[in-house]
Order: C-alpha cells, then sequence, then structure tokens
C-alpha cells in the first residue's frame, strides 16, 4: 500500500490508452500534440499523474536502443518528474516490455501488475486491466507467449529496423493483440474487467478501482461505497479521470 497525502488544492490525474504510432506517426501526431498539452495544464495543480497503460501502439526497450519517436511527450514527462511532480506508468498489453528506461530516464517508477493506493484517507487499486478477471481468454494465451524469456530473447536478436515494424504491423493488424476486439459496453454483468472488481471486494475494501485497457469511459458502482472506473482512450473518447481527495470524476479533454 503506497500513501499519497493530497495537499489542498491539488488533485490526482489518471489516463490511459494513447496508443501513439497507430495506425501511423503522422496520424498519431495531433493525438500527440493534444495529449502534451492536456499534461501542461494538469501539472499546474497535480499531485500526481498516473498513467495505466499503452502510451505507446508499440514499445519495445533493446539494451541500448528505444523505439524512434513520441520526442514531446517523453520530453513533457521528464519536465514535469523534473519539476518535483511524481508519475507512475502501469504497463499496458502494448508496451509489456518496458525494461528500465523511464525509470532511469524519466525518473518514473513502472508497475507491471496493479498496485494499491492511498490519498489521504481513499483506498484505490490502479492496473491497466489486461489479462484481470474472467474472459479475455485470447489475449491472456497470447499475452503468456509475449512474456516468455526465450520469445523476448529471441525477439531481441531481430535488428530493430526489423522487429519494431513487424511488431507495428501486428499491432495494427491484429484486433486481438490491440485490444480493440470489442469497444461496446457489454453490460456490467459481462465486463469482465467489473467482475475482477467485484471479487477483490469479497475480500478487501476498496473505494475506487482504476483501470483502462478497455478503451471505453465507464463509471459503475459495485457498492454503495465502492466505484469502478474505465479511463477510456485518447483515441475516440480523449477523457481521464480526477481526484481532488474527495470525489473521483471521469472528464473530457476538448483543448478548446
Amino acid at each position: 500500500m503506497k500513501l499519497i497525502n493530497l495537499p489542498e488544492g491539488k488533485k490526482i490525474y489518471f489516463a490511459s490508452d494513447n496508443h501513439l504510432g497507430a495506425p501511423t506517426t503522422e496520424k498519431s501526431f495531433p493525438r500527440e500534440q493534444k495529449f502534451v498539452s492536456w499534461l501542461d495544464e494538469v501539472k499546474k495543480d497535480a499531485a500526481a499523474i498516473f498513467l495505466l497503460g499503452d502510451l505507446f501502439d508499440f514499445w519495445f526497450e533493446y539494451k541500448t536502443v528505444v523505439p524512434k519517436g513520441f520526442t514531446r511527450t517523453l520530453g513533457k514527462l521528464a519536465e514535469i518528474t523534473d519539476a518535483g511532480i511524481p508519475v507512475y506508468y502501469f504497463v499496458g498489453n502494448h508496451d509489456l516490455w518496458m525494461n528500465g528506461y523511464f525509470e532511469e530516464e524519466l525518473n518514473i517508477p513502472v508497475f507491471h501488475k496493479p498496485q494499491e493506493f492511498t490519498f489521504n484517507k481513499t483506498t484505490f487499486l490502479i492496473g491497466h486491466g489486461d489479462g484481470l478477471g474472467p474472459g479475455d481468454k485470447g489475449y491472456k494465451r497470447m499475452k503468456k507467449v509475449f512474456t516468455n524469456p526465450v520469445a523476448k530473447w529471441f525477439f531481441r536478436w531481430l535488428h530493430p529496423d526489423l522487429g519494431v515494424k513487424l511488431a507495428q504491423y501486428l499491432s495494427v493488424k491484429n484486433k486481438l493483440i490491440s485490444g480493440d476486439e470489442d469497444v461496446t459496453f457489454l453490460g456490467e454483468d459481462n465486463e469482465w474487467l467489473v467482475q475482477y472488481c467485484k471479487r477483490k471486494l469479497e475480500a478487501k475494501h476498496t473505494d475506487y478501482f482504476v483501470f483502462g485497457h478497455r478503451h471505453l469511459p465507464m463509471e459503475i458502482e459495485l457498492s454503495s461505497k465502492s466505484r469502478y472506473t474505465n479511463l477510456g482512450d485518447w483515441i475516440v473518447h480523449y477523457t481521464y479521470a480526477v481526484f481532488d481527495g474527495t470525489e473521483m470524476k471521469l472528464e473530457r479533454y476538448t483543448n478548446e
């Protein structure tokens, strides 16, 4: 359990699923500009910023190489952490292969599993959301391949020009990998992240469950004292969540 004391007038911000680089770098560039503008605005009153995965449509860290591009995003994140505002990153199914770059270059801790946080006295369980709960079976099988040390070792031996190009092609073309096989609301009883949260509640109370991955902005009451929030995405919805110390809200960034 990680505790963050929220000073008066400060807020906690959450965003997820930017998929920068998809379907092409050129086409995603306006979305990157919009996200950087959002970061520039929220840093004014942010006590912390949580990025819940799939910031990039593909990210793989070779020992001395990372994917080209995203300079404005990475630079803005460095500016924010250099100013003393903590940023926390949770890997998604498109950036499973983070291995030290964010920690070393940006001073951003990276989490591979959901984590518990307490903001003042309010408890949160935070993660990307892939592979949790019942269902999502196709991706769960594929994730075992992606995270297999032998598979990663073989991929690392591909020249980055070939490896990155291949991975980007598969990410855009394969709906199972991309995670957008179904981006419609399935109903509370069929939303597997909702079921995951309800099972967690049976063992331990949590005030807010916050996830991404589904690309759908959702706020669902799990009980009279617990809520599930899905952050949506920065492809269609441009939604994010903000916690002011008392209340958690989903909001849409218009940049108008």
